[in-house]
Order: structure tokens, then C-alpha cells, then sequence
């Protein structure tokens, strides 16, 4: 078998076992929050026989290896289940809010991964110069913000100071794409704050790394302009570890954006895990937990495939 397509199958099956334990995890997390489902569904005034029926039907009273079994199966088999306060299909309903998910986030991506890039190049451009030290001060200071607190300067700023949006971003079928974006604009603008100074900085070590080699002496020697340097031959060689940072933060706006989501009142797929957590609807919890952990694994893997792919040195493994 050819080495690079050995190493891909490794972190396939290395990703694939990280979920069942990931899936275990969920369960027995999701068996430790306080409360009672059948109370929570009857409410305070249900009688114990009442209760006790409920449990019975729910499967409740099951043993809970047999009951993660059972709920494993179903995941194997596309049957995420029914949600015990409503009965609704789990799948149906994450599918529709996992789509208004990605779309929070691809619009994220759009703007943060070229300006990352961007500010990254000028920032190894002009290391250690003031271009840099501006760069890099704004960067850290909205990285270190919590993301509840951006998220509500932005709020404050951009309705209140400069009433240019609503506070609220409700997306709806029906909607045009302009309409859209203007609705997601406040959470898009925090997300990009958030994963912008990672995607920076990584970009501009990288490259100063590279900068380094006598290659880039060479070019120097022979008289070509520095951006030149950067762009045509720094950037490519630099091109794995920004690469993998990217897919990363990819990762992290996909899986990461519950805070943000419920800010907002932005109604995806982490708002919607927060409303059943509250709700304690065991079988969507664990569902939108298990979408989370795929998503995140499934991009973790595939940065860990660019890198193979962009680095000699793992392509041919000693």
C-alpha cells in the first residue's frame, strides 16, 4: 500500500474510533444532568403513577448500557430518534437548523479566512515595525475579548450607536440572499473577531519561519522586491501549518458559535441545543452533540490530510 494513502486510512480510522468514544462520552454526560425527563414533560403536577408510565414508555427504566446500544444502532442507521417534549423528527429538525449553521459560518469563513491571510502577509511584510505591532495589538484585543461580550458591543454599537441592524438574526425559509445576509451580519462580525487573530498570527509566523531559509536569502541577494518574496515564494512553502489553522477555525465556527447563536437569538443549530438542554430532551441532546463532535473530527481530519499532502516530509514517512 502507497504511504500517503496508508496514513490517510490511519487518521480515518484513528477519527472514526475518536467518535464512538466521543458518542459514549455524550451519553453518559447527557445520563448526569440533573433532573427528570418525565417531570419535565408533566410537569410538577403529575401524579407518581403518571411519571412512572412515561418512564416505561420512554424506555427510561431500561438499563443504560442497553439504552445507549439502542440509541447507537439508530445512529448507524440514520434514526436519530424522536424528541420526547414534541415527538418531532430529531433528524428533520437538525437538518433544517444545521443548514442555517453553516450558512452563519460560511459567512464568516468568507471574510475572515482572505482578511486572516491578508493582515498576515503585511504583518511579516513589516515584522516588528509598526504596520505589525498595529496589527497585532488589534487582533489580540478582540481575541481576548469573551465572545458574550463582543457580541454585545457589537449589539450596542451597530443598533444603538449606529442603528444600522436589527439585535435580533432570525432567518426564515423564504428569505432572499440579501436579506439573509443582512440578518446575520452582528454574529458574522463577532465570529470573524473571534477567529481572525489565530488565522493572523499562524499565517505570519509561518511565513517569518520561512524567511529564514537561504532560498529566500538568495532572492534577497539577487534584488527582489520583499512582497515579491513573500507571496512568491515564502507563501507557498508556508502554505501547510496556515492551511491547517484555517480548517481548524473552520471547525471552531461550525461547533463554537452556541454563544453567539443564543446572543443573537439565531435560530441554528446551537440555539436549538440549548433550548433542549433546558427542556432536559435526552435524545436531542445527544443527537446535536454527536452532529457537533462528527463535524469537528471530520474537519480535524481533514486538515491533518492537507498537511500530509502539502509537506514532503510527511508524504514520505521514515
Amino acid at each position: 500500500m502507497h504511504p500517503l494513502l496508508k496514513l490517510v486510512i490511519q487518521r480515518l480510522a484513528l477519527g472514526l474510533l475518536l467518535l464512538l468514544v466521543v458518542s459514549a462520552v455524550i451519553f453518559l454526560g447527557v445520563e448526569a444532568l440533573p433532573g427528570d425527563t418525565a417531570q419535565a414533560i408533566l410537569g410538577q403536577s403529575a401524579t407518581p403513577q403518571a411519571l412512572a408510565n412515561l418512564r416505561e414508555q420512554m424506555g427510561l427504566n431500561d438499563p443504560p448500557l442497553t439504552r445507549y446500544f439502542d440509541w447507537l444502532g439508530g445512529v448507524l442507521t440514520g434514526d436519530l430518534g424522536k424528541s420526547l417534549t414534541n415527538g418531532a423528527d430529531i433528524a428533520q429538525a437538525i437538518g433544517q437548523r444545521l443548514g442555517n449553521t453553516l450558512f452563519l459560518a460560511a459567512c464568516a469563513a468568507v471574510i475572515s479566512v482572505p482578511l486572516a491571510l491578508i493582515l498576515g502577509l503585511i504583518a511579516a511584510r513589516y515584522a516588528g515595525k509598526w504596520p505589525d505591532k498595529v496589527i497585532s495589538a488589534i487582533t489580540l484585543t478582540t481575541i481576548s475579548l469573551p465572545e458574550f461580550v463582543a457580541a454585545y458591543f457589537v449589539i450596542y454599537l451597530l443598533t444603538q450607536v449606529i442603528p444600522l441592524f436589527q439585535p435580533v438574526a432570525m432567518v426564515f425559509p423564504g428569505m432572499s440572499f440579501g436579506a439573509k445576509l443582512h440578518a446575520v451580519a452582528l454574529p458574522v462580525i463577532v465570529l470573524v473577531m473571534v477567529v481572525l487573530a489565530h488565522m493572523m498570527r499562524m499565517t505570519r509566523a509561518a511565513i517569518l519561519n520561512v524567511m529564514q531559509s537561504a532560498y529566500i536569502e538568495t532572492a534577497e541577494l539577487k534584488g527582489v522586491r520583499p512582497m515579491q518574496i513573500i507571496w512568491r515564494h515564502a507563501f507557498p512553502n508556508a502554505i501547510a501549518p496556515i492551511v491547517s489553522v484555517v480548517v481548524l477555525n473552520l471547525a471552531y465556527l461550525v461547533v463554537g458559535v452556541v454563544v453567539v447563536e443564543v446572543v443573537f437569538g439565531y435560530n441554528a443549530l446551537g440555539q436549538f441545543l440549548v433550548d433542549h438542554v433546558t427542556k432536559r430532551d435526552l435524545p436531542v441532546v445527544q443527537a446535536v452533540g454527536l452532529v457537533f463532535a462528527g463535524v469537528y473530527i471530520m474537519l480535524n481530519i481533514l486538515a491533518d490530510v492537507i498537511a500530509i499532502f502539502a509537506n514532503p516530509r510527511l508524504r514520505h514517512p521514515k
